[in-house]
């Protein structure tokens, strides 16, 4: 422990930043940054008193861990850990500072970030991305559709199902639209820009033609009026892959809870205008997004209030307008 002295003097006395210490003492820039930390957060003072021994400079820096037992010691709320690791900036270190100052007796930096990384591998066997607060809007149209009844003449027309799920939060929003043609599909990403209160930075489409004219993995065409779109609210078109449906799996499960909570329960219903069954849609999408979740603390609506609509960006002070 004598490089802890060396690396203070370094620091402290010549002036040195860690890259240059990390090179003259032969040690990681890592360790550099840790004993520094350490002593700004001891009592510590500079010039060390000439009667603190090299081992107690080592015990004030580096404490042995507690005498508790580890079955005694707090546990961290892995859900809560999990949904915070969702903000824009957020770190496993930063929270297990958190969770050390709240627990001083609390399991170390290496454990922390060991347990949480098998936790999050045990919620599931399958893979599951990471969304970052505020990125993605994941957008598509349901396989199912809904029929409209013209009361006058009994005809019946069927419409489509748009569906934008954001991906941090998972707070959808569904709407009828007549068609999947352009003017309808650029409306409803406007109508859900202004339902969520703001702009992703990215949104994820599928490859339909509305939206993107030439499939291609690393340079497809969007379609011209959804880029103008895209660029009118700031955002950038990055569609799915062709058969590679993990690309958006946040909106095919939207889509399935869209079919199973929503259509499902209207099927015995009878409507004779887009607007009535929007407005069904409408209430039921709240019930939808206030569901609480399975396995995490909260539902969409909480996950999106504290996560995706802080970090989503200010819609601009006029909406687009489709024209051709």
């Amino acid at each position: 422990m004598r490089m802890i002295r060396e690396v203070l003097r370094l620091k402290l006395e010549c002036g040195l930043s860690d890259r240059q210490i990390a090179k003259t003492a032969g040690m990681a820039r890592s360790s550099v940054g840790e004993y520094l930390r350490r002593f700004r957060e001891s009592e510590l003072v500079w010039p060390l008193s000439p009667a603190l021994q090299d081992r107690d400079l080592e015990t004030c820096l580096f404490p042995p861990p507690p005498a508790m037992p580890s079955e005694q010691r707090p546990v961290p709320d892995w859900p809560t850990v999990h949904a915070e690791m969702r903000r824009k900036g957020m770190t496993l270190m930063l929270l297990w500072q958190e969770y050390k100052a709240a627990n001083p007796d609390g399991f170390q930096y290496s454990w922390f970030c060991d347990t949480y990384q098998g936790w999050r591998q045990r919620r599931d066997l399958v893979m599951r991305q990471t969304h970052r607060a505020g990125e993605k809007l994941f957008v598509d149209f349901c396989g199912q559709t809904v029929p409209i009844t013209d009361p006058g003449t009994g005809e019946i027309r069927q419409v489509q199902i748009f569906v934008a799920v954001l991906g941090a939060s998972s707070y959808t929003y569904a709407e009828a639209v007549e068609t999947q043609g352009l003017a309808d599909w650029i409306g409803a990403h406007v109508r859900a820009f202004q339902f969520f209160g703001g702009c992703p930075e990215v949104l994820v489409p599928d490859n339909l033609k509305s939206g993107v004219t030439k499939v291609c993995r690393y340079e497809p065409d969007i379609q011209s009026s959804y880029a103008e779109m895209a660029a009118h609210y700031g955002v950038a078109v990055v569609p799915a892959r062709v058969r590679k449906p993990k690309d958006k799996a946040k909106v095919e499960a939207g889509v399935f809870l869209v079919e199973r909570w929503i259509l499902a329960r209207l099927r015995h219903r009878i409507f004779c205008s887009l607007s009535a069954l929007n407005r069904a849609i409408a209430e039921l999408i709240e019930d939808l997004n206030r569901r609480p979740f399975k396995k995490l603390p909260g539902c969409r609506h909480s996950a999106f209030e504290s996560q995706d609509r802080p970090a989503l960006k200010a819609l601009p002070a006029v909406p687009y307008e489709f024209a051709e």
